[in-house]
């Protein structure tokens, strides 16, 4: 950790600490990824419930898939801006 402190004060790199309301914001970003995550895998296990073409389960595994990657992508580019400070809804 240590090395890697050093080689971003050569490089110029800048540590900035992150405020209370930043740590707040990141936190909310991350509480409402996991419940939407969590409604989603719900929701996707009801729909499931009432397959049986193995096709289309196998659909809907790929479009779970696809949900959780872009609500992920979602939260970690609201987090960056928050890290930035230019944090927009």
């Amino acid at each position: 950790m240590e090395r890697l402190r050093r080689k971003d004060a050569e490089s110029g790199v800048q540590e900035r600490s992150l405020t209370d309301a930043q740590r707040a914001a990141i936190a909310e970003a991350r509480n409402l990824c996991e419940a939407r995550i969590a409604e989603r895998k719900i929701l996707h296990q009801s729909a499931l419930a009432t397959m049986l073409d193995p096709a289309e389960r196998a659909q809907r595994e790929e479009e779970l898939r696809r949900d959780i990657e872009q609500l992920e992508s979602d939260r970690d580019s609201k987090i960056s801006r928050i890290r930035a400070g230019t944090a927009a809804d």
